[in-house]
């Protein structure tokens, strides 16, 4: 069996009517004349839904060492324990994270992703908890995240039929460098001209309950009437002036820290933990013991939980990355 190493992936590319031409930006190959709106950095999924990213498969394909040409799910297969630590993979064998970068040119539907409840009541439905780092936003520009106090099922449903949904919704100011919990349930849109980092629970069940007047966009009001979490959403996070590497979430399913070195120095990662890294300004190296992984703008890489707690992230020059572990 081939020594766990730092595995980086080649994206997944998913067009969007929403999307926009952004990702150029983190070194994604876009197709001339598509507007992408996701890249799934990081994707290990047997299926995928209709609502979401339209079914078929997503498994990662790894682009550097002994690996190169295979996937995640291989590497997981391979390696097991020694990938994942005390984790679990998903039911149908799959690593338990699904990591993004998002391009919003217009506005995202609004959506809720299925309860707890829901979700025990629907088998072929899944939890999907997520996260926004905000890299970039437009002056102006706003996500939806909840539901304005007061506001009832009754009105709400009203309202989606007439078209004033959006009066329900909290929009929140999208500032560059805050991160959003988004727990499953939680009704939500990404606004136009806001650019994002995603990491989420490795599900895409999405129910959409207003989509701006798109034709051809199925509604799921009835399921997402079910699903909604009335109560408050979480408050926005960031890193603290000065600070290196902070906590900005942490779920039941995994946690999500933030770091910004202004200048040469280094992070070392947790031990014991699957841990992904997502650089999103600069270049970076991984250095485990034998091996240096190079990492650049929009380079996602896992790091074994075998080797996490040997692993270093380095940097000699200013670099923002988030890095996120599973429980």
């Amino acid at each position: 069996m081939r020594d766990p190493y730092p595995l980086v992936f080649a994206p997944i590319l998913k067009d969007k009517v929403w999307g926009g031409r952004q990702l150029e930006r983190f070194g994604k190959p876009l197709p001339p004349g598509v507007m992408i709106g996701e890249s799934w950095e990081l994707a290990d999924l047997d299926s995928t839904s209709a609502s979401g990213a339209g079914g078929g498969s997503a498994h990662s394909p790894i682009t550097n060492g002994p690996l190169a040409g295979r996937t995640l799910r291989d590497a997981l297969r391979l390696w097991g324990p020694a990938l994942l630590g005390h984790s679990v993979p998903t039911p149908q064998g799959g690593f338990p994270l699904l990591v993004k970068f998002l391009d919003a040119r217009e506005n995202l539907s609004v959506q809720v992703h299925p309860s707890p409840a829901y979700a025990e009541a629907h088998p072929d439905a899944a939890l999907k908890t997520e996260c926004w780092y905000i890299l970039d936003a437009l002056p102006g520009s706003v996500i939806y995240k909840g539901v304005r106090p007061g506001v009832t099922r009754e009105v709400f449903a009203r309202h989606i039929d007439t078209g004033e949904v959006v009066a329900d919704l909290i929009a929140v100011p999208a500032v560059p460098g805050e991160c959003h919990n988004l727990p499953s349930g939680t009704c939500h849109a990404l606004g136009a001209g806001v650019l994002v980092a995603e990491v989420q629970t490795p599900s895409d069940t999405t129910f959409r309950v207003f989509d701006w007047g798109r034709a051809g966009r199925e509604l799921h009001v009835a399921q997402a009437l079910e699903c909604i979490d009335w109560g408050p959403a979480p408050s926005a996070t960031s890193l603290t002036p000065g600070q290196r590497r902070g906590r900005l979430v942490s779920t039941e399913f995994f946690t999500v820290d933030g770091v910004e070195l202004p200048g040469p120095g280094a992070v070392p990662l947790d031990p014991d933990r699957a841990t992904v890294v997502m650089i999103l300004a600069g270049e970076g190296v991984l250095e485990s013991t034998g091996t240096a992984t190079p990492l650049r703008t929009g380079t996602t890489a896992l790091v074994p939980a075998s080797v996490s707690g040997r692993t270093t992230l380095r940097a000699h020059a200013p670099l923002k990355a988030l890095i996120a572990t599973v429980p």
